[in-house]
């Protein structure tokens, strides 16, 4: 096994633990759904986003990661929703989210470039 899975499974177990002790223990959820993207393990690591999504309402990184999970699953529509909210809840690092290789199966969508245009002109336009 390489050296790099043993230190993810090695976090993952250890994440798993502390979250076992306190289910509602944000900060964990968060860096364990990461590993489980890390590990391909999509399915898993929507279902911990989705939680989230409900323990952290008015979150906007965590509606991104659960449209980069809808995404890695190839659930375009979902993942536009998911997207979109993160953009009115104030995502806004437009750099990686056009980056993002989470999201490549979404770029060529009409949605998602609307989405760009509309939140890219809106942030200009404060900031």
């Amino acid at each position: 096994m390489a050296k790099n899975q043993q230190n993810l499974d090695f976090e993952r177990e250890f994440v798993s633990k502390l979250i076992e002790q306190n289910p509602d223990y944000t900060d964990g959820l968060i860096l364990l759904a990461d590993l489980l993207t890390k590990n391909k393990e999509y399915q898993k690591a929507l279902e911990i986003d989705s939680r989230l999504s409900v323990l952290k309402p008015e979150d906007p990184f965590v509606f991104y990661n659960l449209a980069c999970d809808y995404s890695l699953l190839n659930k375009k529509t979902l993942s536009l929703k998911a997207l979109e909210k993160s953009l009115k809840l104030g995502y806004d690092d437009f750099q990686h989210l056009l980056n993002d290789p989470d999201l490549q199966n979404l770029r060529e969508s009409r949605r998602f470039q609307g989405l760009i245009e509309k939140y890219i002109s809106n942030y200009q336009k404060i900031n």
